[in-house]
């Protein structure tokens, strides 16, 4: 199973009702038929320290259906209308059972390849004021 985990701010034009469209189209994503499992909300306790306020965790069950999640078009397709209202974005860091040492090399090759599949993805996501890798 891989845990992954997003922790994020709204950008502070973002309105009440475009927060609630967020987290309805972060919760459809997260309902896609690769996920097991998932959560989005608000967090919960202080987040004053880092100003990060939500979550998204999905739970998946192996790399194949990663990759499925990845490209899914519900994930493709939300992304344009979810991408321009964080502020601040924490990927990580994941969690897995999985014992392959090099798990998470074959996860960021994943990754490169969207990257390179769809580089309007990446323009997307170049818009985002800041954006953390958690290891």
């Amino acid at each position: 199973m891989i845990f992954h985990q997003l922790r994020f701010k709204f950008r502070d034009e973002t309105t009440e009702e475009q927060k609630e469209a967020v987290l309805a189209r972060l919760r459809r994503t997260a309902a896609v038929e690769s996920v097991s499992f998932a959560t989005v909300g608000r967090r919960i306790g202080d987040s004053a320290d880092d100003g990060l306020t939500h979550g998204y965790y999905v739970a998946i069950a192996d790399l194949a259906a990663l990759e499925r999640y990845m490209y899914d078009p519900v994930h493709l397709e939300g992304d344009p209308y979810i991408v321009p209202h964080f502020d601040t974005l924490v990927i990580g860091p994941d969690v897995t059972d999985d014992p392959d040492p090099d798990l998470a090399a074959k996860i960021m090759e994943v990754n490169q390849r969207k990257l390179e599949d769809y580089p309007e993805w990446a323009e997307l996501m170049a818009t985002v004021p800041e954006v953390r890798i958690a290891l």
